[in-house]
């Protein structure tokens, strides 16, 4: 799924650098986010506090990257996103504010307040504590923010075997987005109550967001940019839905338990499965509706209606 070529990326969409570490809430992991490095820390015998404490602040010693610059200097249109990947992030975020900017309100009455977005390298200071990049992507409900190592995109296709198409990228800032419109519609403490096991409030969570980025994709090819007549994306390919699928199906639990231990423990699992995750983003996808996406009411996670 590339860009039109003439789209111009906005140069406060996003920031660079660390920012004010205030403790306290664990944020959410996104296409892999705290998954990589939480669920193979539980699998493996380590402690999960080693790992947490990059989100509350605890006994880090690491270096948050400083600065609180703005969209990289070489993001200027779409051209660029379609060649960079820090780029093809924030040009990504302004499709989601174009997307949900109507669709929010127009389909729950809520009005649509784009998160903030933010590139660092190595480690950064966030409102849910500090974060090293081996947590990948992720979405601070504290601060409202979404996070991104762009390094990470090379990890989702050399470690989790991803198809690494733009559309994989792409799926992973619209899930963190996701994560902010559960913040706005008064969901995301979901998962904090419920944080562990296949039908827990974790996965739900987790699931709702993917389906929202389905929702995304359903209409990020339609929508005009604002004050054009184009989409900031040119339409959707089967190819773009198979590189998506994959992202998808790259991080689930399941394969991430079988890679890593031989076996699959559904208890202990936060995102679902690679199957679940696949069948909610096309449950977003076909149906461009918010209602296709709720896991909280859903009696089977493994059949989503809308993905049918």
């Amino acid at each position: 799924m590339t860009f039109n070529e003439g789209m111009q990326i906005d140069p406060n969409r996003a920031s660079s650098g660390g920012g004010p570490g205030r403790g306290g809430k664990l944020a959410l992991g996104g296409g892999a986010g705290g998954l990589i490095v939480l669920v193979l820390t539980l699998l493996l015998g380590g402690d999960p506090g080693s790992v947490l404490g990059q989100f509350t602040g605890a006994g880090s010693d690491q270096q948050t990257t400083a600065g609180t610059e703005g969209t990289p200097e070489h993001c200027k249109t779409g051209a660029d996103a379609n060649r960079y990947i820090d780029c093809r992030v924030v040009l990504t975020a302004q499709s989601l504010d174009t997307v949900w900017g109507a669709q929010l309100p127009e389909q729950t009455g809520t009005r649509y307040v784009a998160p903030a977005l933010r590139l660092f390298s190595g480690a950064v200071s966030t409102g849910c504590g500090n974060a090293t990049s081996e947590v990948g992507p992720f979405y601070c409900p504290a601060d409202q923010t979404a996070y991104f190592d762009t390094s990470f995109f090379q990890e989702l296709t050399a470690r989790f075997g991803a198809s690494g198409g733009p559309l994989a990228e792409e799926y992973v800032v619209a899930h963190e987005v996701g994560h902010h419109i559960q913040t706005q519609l008064g969901d995301i403490n979901r998962a904090q109550n419920d944080p562990k096991g296949a039908e827990s409030g974790a996965v739900r969570t987790e699931l709702q967001a993917d389906c929202y980025a389905g929702v995304w994709a359903h209409f990020a090819d339609k929508s005009p940019a604002p004050g054009s007549s184009q989409p900031f994306l040119k339409p959707l390919s089967d190819t773009d839905i198979k590189d998506a699928l994959s992202a998808a199906s790259a991080v689930g639990d399941d394969r991430i338990q079988r890679a890593a231990q031989g076996r699959v423990n559904p208890e202990a699992w936060t995102h679902g499965s690679s199957d679940q995750r696949q069948k909610w983003f096309l449950a977003g996808y076909k149906s461009g509706q918010v209602n296709a996406c709720d896991t909280y009411s859903a009696r089977s996670l493994d059949n989503p209606a809308g993905a049918r």
